[in-house]
């Protein structure tokens, strides 16, 4: 590598809103985030998974009833 082209990689502490502290390194330094794996639907097993067969019978009602 080149000296004096590349930023500084240093720790970072990595801060999420539910409280959750992660350590990392960074070339930006501390970060603070709005989700993380800790709080996150997908990981916690609280996903919620959005009717779409509904959606779909749905459309196709009012496609018949347009009559086309």
């Amino acid at each position: 590598m080149k000296p004096g082209i590349h930023p500084d990689y240093k720790p970072a502490t990595i801060r999420c809103a539910c409280g959750n502290t992660v350590l990392s390194g960074s070339v930006k330094g501390d970060m603070t985030v709005d989700i993380c794996s800790n709080c996150h639907p997908f990981f916690t097993g609280k996903q919620k998974f959005v009717d779409a067969g509904g959606r779909v019978d749905k459309f196709k009602k009012r496609l018949a009833a347009s009559g086309k």
